[in-house]
């Protein structure tokens, strides 16, 4: 494998982080190989990763990551996200319900929707 600037992100004289995984290639082309499970989020995708399936921890549980030719030079963590972002409101949720205001008697308030105070 030559060194290219893709894999030599660090500076030239530290070289490549590169992590062993023990990694188990298929012996023949229809061989299924299990994923390589890890925790090293550092590593250094090479292109001998290319076909196999990796579970890459996310400080939770595994993410399940097939390597792609893109992939190489990236490390294993960017692929496994570690923060899952928040659910939008469905339509029974409360913030779905903030244009039906309901005022009290002799209450002036102001309409989201149509931007008009009325007393009601």
């Amino acid at each position: 494998m030559q060194p290219t600037r893709l894999l030599l992100k660090r500076s030239v004289w530290k070289g490549p982080h590169l992590v062993p995984l023990p990694i188990v290639f298929p012996k023949k082309q229809g061989d299924k190989v299990p994923p390589v499970r890890t925790q090293a989020r550092s590593a250094t995708i090479l292109p001998s990763f290319v076909g196999l399936k990796f579970e890459i921890h996310n400080g939770k549980d595994y993410h399940q990551v097939v390597i792609t030719e893109d992939m190489v030079g990236h490390k294993l963590g960017e692929f496994s996200p570690y923060v899952s972002l928040p659910l939008p409101a469905t339509t029974g949720s409360p913030c779905a319900a903030e244009d039906e205001v309901v005022a009290r008697p002799g209450q002036r308030t102001r309409v989201p929707s149509h931007g008009v105070e009325s007393a009601r």
